[in-house]
């Protein structure tokens, strides 16, 4: 077998002097972005554990979609997704995902489609590579079917048999842990999404013992909190989900209000025809 030469180069342990609450943590998507763009040793922890691989099959990763860490970000709705090409054989898009816009399972749809029509002109269909749509969601899914981890790909609708195992959509969401199976538990995705939800640095190293793709995602993380440049973007871009979701809220609750105004005018006209009738029926005039 050959072995991956995708080494640890955060050898530093700074992050064990660290107490207290973190700055910026890595459900910041941003914070996830830069940390896991920066540091392939952690990335190659986490993919193995997502897609339930032994972490020396990762020969290579390439981030197609690199951007410049602290360098602000001037389109609002930039996508904070990690483009990944592993082995130089399979495309994986992850992403962290707090927002509940709505959409995300047919969002989510787009972005995989999108990558799995990876071929260039006159390339075999054969050849297409198997591709990953990862979300780490911060709400869930489908309220009438709560899951921590779920795999969704295409199957049969009469008796489940796989089309293919090169289209696969990984849904991974944060506030259903307790939900976690054995096997999610075996290949620690449930202690990945505990160290995302961290809030202090006593809790992230308490998650990442014993486990040097985790420490090396957290003194990435750390080195991240102490670079003014990328804490300021990375607070820019919290404010700026905290700001939308306000907009959310606040359309929804307008929305609601309009909808009963409109039911509650739409009762007083039928209360007011009715008494017409009524009154036209007595020999009334109103």
């Amino acid at each position: 077998m050959s072995h991956s030469n995708i080494s640890n180069t955060v050898t530093t342990t700074n992050y064990l002097n660290a107490t207290g609450p973190i700055d910026v943590g890595m459900t910041n998507d941003y914070m996830f972005r830069i940390v896991f763009q920066q540091n392939k040793y952690a990335l190659k922890g986490l993919i193995s554990s997502v897609l339930h691989l032994d972490p020396e099959s990762i020969i290579d990763l390439i981030i197609s979609n690199e951007v410049k860490p602290g360098q602000s970000i001037t389109d609002k709705e930039f996508r904070m997704d990690i483009l990944v090409i592993m082995n130089d054989s399979t495309t994986i898009n992850i992403e962290m995902q707090l927002r509940d816009q709505g959409n995300w399972q047919y969002r989510s749809l787009a972005y995989l489609c999108r990558e799995f029509d990876n071929l260039d002109h006159g390339d075999d269909y054969d050849n297409v590579c198997p591709t990953y749509q990862i979300g780490f969601l911060g709400f869930t899914l489908f309220d009438d079917h709560p899951e921590f981890c779920a795999k969704y790909q295409m199957r049969n609708a009469k008796d489940n048999y796989l089309y293919t195992d090169r289209f696969n959509l990984i849904v991974i969401q944060l506030n259903q842990e307790e939900l976690a199976t054995d096997e999610d538990i075996t290949y620690g995705i449930d202690k990945w999404v505990r160290l995302f939800k961290a809030k202090t640095w006593e809790d992230l190293k308490m998650v990442a013992q014993n486990n040097t793709y985790m420490t090396s995602t957290i003194e990435s993380m750390y080195l991240s909190n102490k670079d003014k440049n990328v804490l300021k973007v990375a607070r820019e871009r919290e404010e700026f989900l905290r700001s939308q979701a306000y907009k959310d809220r606040k359309i929804k609750t307008l929305t609601s209000e309009n909808e009963s105004l409109a039911s509650e005018n739409e009762s007083l006209a039928s209360e007011n025809a009715r008494l017409r009738k009524l009154l036209e029926d007595n020999g009334i005039q109103p």
